[in-house]
C-alpha cells in the first residue's frame, strides 16, 4: 500500500490522485493543441492581409508574415514547413470553402429554381468574403510554383467535376439534354474565374453589371450545348 511520508495512502485515494493528474495534464495538452491551432489560423490571415491587386503571394516573407502575425519568425516552423505550405493550405481552404458554398446553393436551386442566377449570386458572395483567396488562387495557378499550379488545378477539377454532375442531373430532370456536361461546366468554371478576377476591385455598381452579363454568358453556353445535343440527335 503507497505511504506519503508516513502518511498511509488508501488505494482509492492514490488512484484518485494519478485520475487527477491525468485530467490536469490531458487539459494542458488540449489547452496547448488549441493555441497551436489559434497561432496557425492568425498566420494564415496574416498572409492573406498581406496580398492585394498589386502584391502576390510570391512577394510575400517568413519574417513579415510572423510579425504580422505577432510572433518569432523561428515559432513559424511550429505550424508550417516554409511559406509553400502555409499557401498551399490556404488554397485548400478557399477550394473547399467554395464547394460547400455551392452545395448550398444547390439547396437553393433545389427549392427556388434559378440555377444559373442562384450560382452565380453564390459566387459572387464567395468572392466578396474570400477576396484575397481568390486572387492567390488566380495569380499561383499559372505564374506559381509547381506545387501551387497542381494544388489549384486539382481544386478546379474538383469544382468542374462537381458543377458536370450537376449538369447531368439538370439536363435529365428537364428533358433538355447536352452535348457534353463536361466541356459546359469547363467552360463556366472558366469564365466564372476570370470575371470573378474582373469583379474583385469593382465598384458594387461595377459587380452588378458583371453578375448580370456573367449570367447571359452562362445562360448562352447552357443554351448552345442544348441546341448542339437536339441537333446531333436528329441526324
Amino acid at each position: 500500500m503507497p505511504r506519503n511520508k508516513g502518511v498511509l495512502v488508501t488505494p482509492g485515494r492514490h488512484i484518485a490522485r494519478m485520475l487527477r493528474s491525468f485530467v490536469i495534464g490531458a487539459a494542458t495538452l488540449s489547452t496547448r493543441a488549441e493555441q497551436k491551432l489559434v497561432t496557425r489560423r492568425t498566420l494564415m490571415d496574416a498572409a492573406l492581409g498581406q496580398l492585394s491587386a498589386d502584391r502576390g503571394f510570391g512577394s510575400l516573407s517568413l519574417r513579415e508574415v510572423a510579425r504580422e502575425a505577432g510572433i518569432a519568425p523561428t515559432s513559424f516552423y511550429r505550424h508550417f514547413a516554409d511559406l509553400d505550405e502555409l499557401g498551399l493550405v490556404l488554397v485548400d481552404e478557399g477550394g473547399v470553402a467554395l464547394r460547400q458554398l455551392m452545395r448550398q446553393a444547390r439547396k437553393r436551386i433545389a427549392r427556388d429554381g434559378s440555377a444559373i442566377s442562384t450560382s452565380v449570386e453564390t459566387f459572387m458572395e464567395y468572392l466578396g468574403n474570400n477576396a484575397n483567396v481568390f486572387r492567390l488562387m488566380l495569380r499561383e495557378r499559372t505564374g506559381g510554383s509547381k506545387p501551387f499550379r497542381t494544388a489549384i488545378k486539382a481544386e478546379i477539377d474538383h469544382f468542374v467535376t462537381e458543377l458536370a454532375d450537376d449538369l447531368r442531373r439538370f439536363a435529365e430532370e428537364q428533358h433538355k439534354p447536352l452535348s457534353d456536361a463536361r466541356v459546359v461546366a469547363e467552360a463556366m468554371v472558366t469564365l466564372v474565374f476570370n470575371q470573378g478576377a474582373d469583379a474583385l476591385d469593382a465598384t458594387p455598381k461595377e459587380r452588378d453589371e458583371l453578375k448580370a452579363k456573367l449570367k447571359t454568358e452562362l445562360r448562352m453556353i447552357l443554351i448552345g450545348s442544348q441546341m448542339m445535343a437536339k441537333h446531333a440527335s436528329i441526324r
